[in-house]
């Protein structure tokens, strides 16, 4: 036991202080993507509730890609793809070197999957708010821009708040996935460490209670933020 303690320590004899940076990574890169997927999902569900065909087929096209590609396959295309794409194009204008940044490639990937996904939540809730808000809105004097910001999108985001929920709880376990592409995260640290100590038992089992720990105040902090979205519901 004791030994195991000083593995968990903080100091230069323990791995305490790899796994809280990559926790916080971990975190970081969760929270850094979920208001980019947000607002991509919130674009494509838009395009797909548009009047113009190709803008419909483009959404349908997208979320039809991102939703069917493994998650792993998505960050490979990213992480790889753009940087031999951005390197062609760098060269072509007499630079030698570039590469994408690990964080950012993560984040763009995950993005990428949440968004997809998202969009059918948003899509989901478009369709249940009732046209009459929409035509008692117009009838008011309202503009299209302010009915959308000031009376459909609370509405939308209320109703799309529990699957939005469940797809940030995804998220956060998805992030796993980067340790892949060399980001210093929890499973990267944690890998390290069981490698050099020799005890992969010990630190995959803390990077799994680490992982439940993050779930658990989530829900907590989603459950409280659904409570208060729905406060105006009245209870049957």
């Amino acid at each position: 036991m004791e030994e195991y303690l000083t593995l968990l320590s903080f100091g230069p004899n323990g791995w305490g202080d790899e796994i809280l940076l990559g926790t916080k990574m971990t975190v970081g890169l969760a929270l850094a993507t979920l208001p980019v997927g947000f607002i991509l999902g919130l674009m494509v569900a838009l395009a797909k509730r548009s009047q113009e065909p190709s803008l419909r087929a483009a959404a349908n096209v997208y979320t039809t890609i991102f939703r069917g590609l493994p998650e792993l396959l998505t960050l490979f295309l990213v992480y790889y793809g753009v940087q031999i794409l951005v390197q062609s194009a760098v060269q072509y204008f007499g630079y030698e070197h570039f590469e994408v940044n690990a964080f950012v490639a993560g984040m763009v990937a995950l993005a990428l999957v949440f968004s997809s996904y998202a969009s059918e939540a948003f899509l989901s809730a478009f369709k249940a708010i009732p046209q009459g808000q929409y035509e008692g809105a117009y009838a008011l004097g309202i503009s299209r821009t302010k009915t959308f910001w000031l009376v459909i999108f609370p509405q939308l985001i209320r109703l799309s708040l529990a699957a939005l929920n469940n797809l940030w709880l995804v998220l956060l376990k998805d992030t796993a996935l980067v340790s892949i592409i060399g980001l210093n995260d929890l499973i990267r640290y944690s890998n390290t460490a069981a490698r050099v100590s020799k005890e992969p038992f010990l630190f995959f089992s803390v990077a799994c209670a680490i992982y439940l720990v993050l779930a658990m105040l989530s829900s907590v902090g989603l459950s409280r933020i659904e409570k208060w979205a729905n406060r105006g519901e009245v209870s049957k």
